[in-house]
């Protein structure tokens, strides 16, 4: 990463009033959310947004034209264009024919996007935003930081500063007042203005309609007087039958700011009167700047189903800590770093990409279905295919790809590491290292790695057998788990297979866009896992399961290697994670644990990719209840504890506040063992807290399960 990105970052991280706001209001949202939705099927309203969005992608052309004709009839101009510079001189052009000298504009990312406001005043035109958050960053002198918030980054304290300059009077932060400033700044301007410049949140091609959703009215304004007004629309905010304004009004308001419903919803339906009754002269602009590029992309034609909520940036880890200005200069989050790659060009999505952990909370409120995620990984893969890998990086993958070796290096470590470890943890680490230890201690690697421990456990020989899949640093870290996890299932009568021939999962190149070399690792752990007849394949790693059982044919499909499907569907079928397979063991009447004894409370951290990707939650709580266990949930249970994989290592400065705040919510539950099924996550929390000395254990579930097994 560059150092201006870098250095981004860390100013953002160290702005207190930014950190706080955005902190506040992510808390908040998600209870608010939570409320707004009641008695209303998410999934089924998101299901039928997603449908009918989809649908107009992918057949945009049509649906722009039946929109264009039907808008016509009504009385307005449609002009319909690829390029943003083609958007800009026809809106000036109509500037210039109608003697424009004052311009009102309601919000719009559109025009954001193709930096209208410059081009305007470049000509002399003045244009005035009327959207209080657009208003402020306009006298301010930025660019919004949320596309329905614009001005979320910013303080009352720093609005109050702002608008005491404009009006060379000293203002206090007295809200209603600074309200009542913006009022009388701004209605001037609307009685001024020549032309009003809109947005539109939805476009109906069966009506010739478009719809706007605001909170302050302004867009009304915007929209009634001026004589001229024109409405900037991307095509993806086009439907085809007007029925879908229902679902779309109905998720809008929810997932944007937790309400229920808007002050104002505003269908124009052709030009309306002027108040001398002439018709007001009504220009609507469907912009594509690679929009039907993006729907012609089966990778990216889901992007288009955005109702531009921005659901994705409020229950975002890393945007509640960065705020928006270090995602670029319009769009932002992970949605945004999308829109960047496709509405600007791939490079300018370089360093931003990297800012996504992939643990996977947008995906769990989007209204649209959107997978971000996944859309931020083929980013990730494109990048690599167009520039290649990192000299670095590439280094690291051919020895992780080389099985033997990058097994005997880690053997290595454990006698290197050393000299820097105490007990079970590294504390510290030397020189350009340091930073790796900063604020969490590392796991030591294992006298004994679980491959080497797994020959001398003596097993129940019978019919039923489950292959177990390690992964690293089950293997070779945490070997214990692994234990308890043969303990587990020998107690049900099931055999623990471990074949030494696998390898790494792939994830960390999967998730660094080096494709080929994921592609490699599956393809050696296919041939690795299957080799035993076994009805089980089990892993207590999240990460590995879902590599197992969902990532691996992708990888194979998306690089060629069709040779390996039907093997990696098989696979796939067999894989299982450890809860849910103990879970069922137990409804069988195969596992039972001990009665009768009070273990004291415990609370539960819920790893990203088990809870969703493997939608998988309840079942471990459930069992370690049955073991005598009295849950205390915290807060925030299901939010990411920062490690991510290699991000804690890549992005130290943002995993670290993440882990912070997750050892807070612990310790306030007062529990005194907090439990998970992710050994990613155990170190990273069992690592914080050692560094933060409270006296709270941190076990994977598999241990404490089999701690509790009757005899």
């Amino acid at each position: 990463m560059k150092r201006e990105f870098k250095a981004s970052i860390n100013r953002a991280l160290n702005d207190a009033n930014l950190t706080g706001a955005l902190g506040k209001f992510s808390e908040a949202y998600k209870v608010n959310r939570t409320k707004a939705y009641e008695g209303i099927d998410f999934e089924d309203l998101r299901g039928r947004i997603a449908e009918a969005k989809s649908g107009a992608a992918c057949h945009l052309d049509e649906v722009a034209e039946t929109f264009r004709m039907n808008a016509e009839a009504l009385g307005a101009k449609v002009f319909r264009t690829r390029d943003p510079e083609e958007v800009k001189q026809y809106i000036l052009k109509v500037a210039r024919e109608n003697g424009v000298k004052n311009v009102v504009k309601s919000k719009s990312m559109a025009t954001e996007e193709i930096h209208l406001n410059q081009a305007l005043l470049k000509e002399g035109i003045s244009v005035a935003e009327t959207d209080l958050g657009e208003w402020i960053i306009q006298l301010a002198g930025q660019t919004p930081s949320h596309m329905v918030m614009p001005a979320i980054h910013m303080t009352k304290e720093e609005v109050a500063e702002i608008f005491s300059k404009e009006v060379d009077e000293r203002l206090d932060t007295d809200i209603p007042r600074l309200v009542k400033v913006a009022r009388n700044e701004l209605r001037p301007k609307f009685l001024a203005a020549d032309m009003g410049i809109s947005g539109a949140n939805i476009a109906v091609a069966e009506t010739g309609s478009i719809v706007l959703v605001t909170n302050e009215g302004n867009a009304r304004l915007v929209t009634t007087l001026p004589r001229v007004h024109v409405a900037l629309v991307g095509v993806e905010k086009l439907v085809e039958k007007f029925e879908t304004v229902v679902p779309i009004l109905d998720a809008l308001p929810r997932s944007a700011t937790a309400q229920l419903l808007t002050s104002y919803v505003s269908i124009i339906s052709g030009p309306t009167p002027n108040d001398d009754g002439s018709l007001k002269d009504l220009h609507i602009i469907l912009m594509d700047n690679q929009r039907t590029d993006m729907a012609k992309d089966p990778k990216f034609k889901q992007a288009l189903q955005c109702i531009r909520c921005g659901s994705c940036l409020n229950v975002c880890p890393i945007f509640r800590l960065v705020g928006g200005h270090v995602f670029g200069k319009v769009y932002t989050g992970g949605i945004g770093t999308i829109l960047t790659a496709w509405f600007d060009e791939l490079k300018k999505s370089e360093e931003i990409q990297g800012l996504c952990i992939q643990c996977g909370n947008c995906t769990q409120v989007c209204p649209g279905k959107l997978d971000i995620p996944e859309m931020i990984m083929e980013i990730r893969r494109r990048l690599v295919l167009e520039k290649g890998q990192p000299l670095v990086q590439k280094a690291i993958f051919s020895v992780v790809n080389n099985r033997k070796l990058f097994h005997g290096m880690l053997r290595a470590a454990s006698v290197a590491g050393k000299p820097f470890t105490s007990g079970k943890f590294i504390r510290h680490l030397p020189l350009f290292l340091s930073e790796l230890t900063d604020g969490r201690s590392l796991p030591a690697i294992a006298d004994k790695p679980f491959r080497d421990i797994h020959p001398g456990i003596e097993q129940p020989k019978g019919k039923e057998k489950a292959v177990f899949y390690a992964g690293c640093l089950i293997d070779f870290a945490y070997p214990e788990t692994g234990v308890a996890l043969v303990k587990l299932l020998n107690k049900a009568g099931i055999e623990v297979v471990f074949p030494e021939e696998q390898t790494c999962c792939g994830a960390p190149a999967l998730y660094s866009g080096a494709y080929e070399v994921a592609a490699q690792n599956a393809a050696d752990n296919i041939a690795a896992l299957l080799e035993q007849d076994a009805q089980y394949v089990v892993s207590a790693c999240p990460t590995c399961t879902v590599a197992l059982a969902h990532d691996f044919a992708k990888t194979l499909e998306a690089v060629g290697r069709t040779e390996w499907l039907d093997k990696a569907r098989i696979l796939a079928g067999k894989t299982v994670d450890l809860a849910t397979l103990v879970k069922r063991l137990v409804d069988q009447g195969r596992l039972s644990f001990q009665e009768g004894e009070q273990l004291g409370k415990i609370t539960y951290h819920d790893s990203c990719h088990l809870k969703r990707t493997l939608n998988v939650s309840e079942q471990p709580r459930e069992l370690l209840q049955q073991a005598g266990y009295e849950l205390e949930e915290m807060f925030e249970c299901d939010m990411c504890c920062g490690m991510g994989g290699s991000y804690s290592m890549k992005l130290p400065e943002i995993s670290a506040p993440i882990l912070k705040r997750k050892l807070k919510n612990i310790k306030d539950t007062g529990a005194s063992l907090v439990a998970m099924d992710c050994p990613g996550c155990v170190l990273q929390i069992s690592g914080g807290f050692d560094q933060d000395g409270a006296a709270v254990r941190v076990k994977h579930t598999a241990e404490l399960l089999a701690e509790r097994l009757k005899d």
